[in-house]
């Protein structure tokens, strides 16, 4: 009883097509498509940043290690 059917699911997508349009459906994937693409690459953003900062530290040790500190 908890579960609906496929024949459900399709009355329900019948009932938004008709009510927000297929045009403004699909607008709605595609800026959702595009908030998540901005997201990925925020994120790999901020591992390559975190990456150079490493790189960066095992610079200057290096550095330090050379001198004789």
């Amino acid at each position: 009883m908890g579960s609906f059917s496929i024949w459900h699911w399709l009355i329900v997508l019948v009932i938004v097509m008709l009510v927000f349009g297929t045009k403004k459906i699909g607008n709605m994937g595609s800026d959702l498509g595009k908030a998540v693409k901005g997201f990925k690459d925020g994120v790999k953003g901020e591992e390559e940043k975190a990456a150079a900062d490493k790189q960066a530290i095992d610079v200057t040790a290096k550095e330090k290690d050379k001198s004789g500190n």
